[in-house]
C-alpha cells in the first residue's frame, strides 16, 4: 500500500472518532498555545524594555560614586562624595570619545504653586542634559550656561508638573513655583514622554541648573552622578575606558587600588535586562512545555486504546498481505496527524491570544522561530509517542488478531 492510501486510511480512522481525536488534540493545542504566549510575552517585554531604554539614549554613560569600605563596613554609594567639580572640569578638558557631559545633583520634595502642590524630584543638570537624555523642549526654552554660572533660579518642567500645579490650558512660562522654599521661574516645558516600563512617570520632573540645586537646594559640594554621551554607541567601551582613566588620575588612585566610582553604559543595562528577561521567559516556556509532555502521553494512551479496539481489523489486513511495517506506519501517521493538527490549532490560538494581549496593555511579540519550533515539536511528539502503539500493532499475530473479540 502506498503512502497516499495509508494517509487516507489514517485520516478516515481519525475522522471516525472525532471526539476522541479532539480531546487528544486538546492537550497539544493548550501546550503549544501556552508556549507561544509565554514566548510572545517574554519577547515583547524585552523589546519594550529595550525601546524604553533607547529613548534615554543608547550611547548614555553614567558615572556614580562607588561603594567604599570603612571599618570593615561597605558604605552606601549614594552617601559617598567622590565626584567633585574638579572631575567634571577635567573630563570636559580631556574628553575624546565623549560629547556631552552633565553633572547631576538631585533632590526630592514638594513643589508648590498657589494652593496646588505635588511631590516630585528636581534634577540639577547642565543644558547638555537634554541632548544626553533625548529630551525636547515643547514650549519656551532651556536655561543656558550663564544661568548655570549664576546659579539662577530657573527651571524647565515636565507635563505632569504643569497639569498638577496649573491645570489645563494654562501657560506656565514665566510663572514661579517653589521647591523647599526656593523660588524657581519656569522657562520651558518638556515634551511628554509618559510612563516607562517600570510604571514611573517620566513627566513628573523639574530640571534646573546643577549649580542652583547644589548651592540653593541640596547645599552640597559634590555631585550625585555625572551623565555623559559617547560619540557613538559603538565607542561606548572606549569612552568608559577614557572616563575611568581620567577619574583614576584625578582621584590619585594607585595601580592596584579599587575605583571609588562606577561607570555604566546604557548598552550594559540593556544586556542585563535582556538576559534577565530571557531567563524569565525560559522558565515560563519550560513550565508550559510540560503540558506538551502530558499531551504526548495522552496521545500514546489513545493510540494504544485504538490498537486494542482495532485488533480484528489489523488481523484482517495482515491476512491479505499487509506487512508489519505498513501497519506500524499507518498508526504512526494517525498519531502524527493528531499531533500536527493539534499543533496547528495551538499555533493559531497562541498567535491570536498574543495579538490580543496588546488590547490589555501587555507587550507581546511572537518570534517567527517559535512557530517553526512548535510545529517541529508536534511532529516529534506524534512520532515518539505513536511509536509504541504502532509497534504493538505491527507485532500482532494475524491469527490471534482475527480471533480477537
Amino acid at each position: 500500500m502506498n503512502i497516499l492510501n495509508l494517509f487516507k486510511v489514517s485520516l478516515r480512522a481519525v475522522a471516525n472518532n472525532k471526539m476522541r481525536s479532539f480531546l487528544s488534540m486538546l492537550g497539544i493545542i493548550i501546550g503549544v498555545a501556552a508556549v507561544i504566549i509565554m514566548m510572545a510575552i517574554g519577547q515583547g517585554s524585552k523589546e519594550s524594555i529595550r525601546k524604553e531604554l533607547s529613548t534615554m539614549g543608547t550611547n548614555l554613560l553614567t558615572i556614580r560614586p562607588g561603594a567604599d569600605m570603612r571599618g570593615g563596613v561597605r558604605q552606601d554609594p549614594s552617601s559617598m562624595q567622590t565626584l567633585k567639580p574638579a572631575d567634571y572640569q577635567r573630563i570636559m578638558a580631556e574628553k575624546k570619545y565623549v560629547t556631552n557631559v552633565s553633572p547631576e545633583v538631585t533632590a526630592s520634595g514638594q513643589v508648590i504653586y498657589g494652593n496646588n502642590n505635588t511631590n516630585t524630584t528636581v534634577y540639577g543638570e547642565s543644558p547638555e542634559y537634554l541632548d544626553i537624555k533625548l529630551w525636547t523642549i515643547e514650549d519656551g526654552e532651556c536655561f543656558n550656561e550663564e544661568d548655570v554660572h549664576k546659579a539662577a533660579k530657573v527651571a524647565v518642567v515636565g507635563k505632569t508638573i504643569v497639569d498638577e500645579l496649573f491645570g489645563e490650558n494654562v501657560d506656565p512660562i514665566g510663572k514661579t513655583i517653589r521647591f523647599k522654599s526656593i523660588p524657581l521661574r519656569i522657562v520651558g516645558v518638556l515634551k511628554s514622554k509618559g510612563y516607562n516600563s517600570w510604571g514611573m512617570d517620566q513627566d513628573n520632573v523639574i530640571i534646573a541648573p546643577y549649580t542652583t540645586v547644589m548651592k540653593r537646594i541640596a547645599a552640597q559640594t559634590f555631585y550625585s552622578s555625572i551623565v555623559c554621551s559617547a560619540v557613538t554607541e559603538e565607542l561606548s567601551d572606549a569612552a568608559i575606558e577614557e572616563l575611568t582613566q581620567i577619574l583614576r588620575e584625578n582621584h590619585k588612585l594607585k595601580g592596584d587600588a579599587d575605583d571609588d566610582f562606577t561607570v555604566r553604559s546604557q548598552a550594559e543595562m540593556m544586556e542585563t535586562m535582556s538576559s534577565t528577561m530571557d531567563t524569565v521567559t525560559l522558565i515560563l516556556v519550560v513550565a508550559a512545555a510540560f503540558s506538551l509532555l502530558v499531551a504526548g502521553i495522552g496521545i500514546m494512551n489513545i493510540m494504544l486504546v485504538s490498537v486494542t479496539e482495532r485488533t480484528k481489523e489489523i488481523g484482517l489486513r495482515m491476512s491479505v498481505g499487509a506487512t508489519g511495517a505498513v501497519i506500524s506506519l499507518q498508526f504512526l501517521i494517525e498519531s502524527v496527524l493528531i499531533s500536527v493538527t493539534g499543533g496547528l490549532l495551538g499555533i493559531l490560538v497562541g498567535c491570536s491570544a498574543s495579538a490580543s494581549l496588546g488590547m490589555f496593555g501587555m507587550p507581546s511579540s511572537v518570534p517567527a522561530w517559535s512557530i517553526y519550533v512548535s510545529f517541529f515539536v508536534c511532529v516529534c511528539i506524534g512520532v515518539l509517542f505513536g511509536y509504541i502503539p504502532a509497534q504493538k500493532a505491527a507485532n500482532m499475530d494475524p491469527i490471534e488478531a482475527i480471533r480477537h473479540e
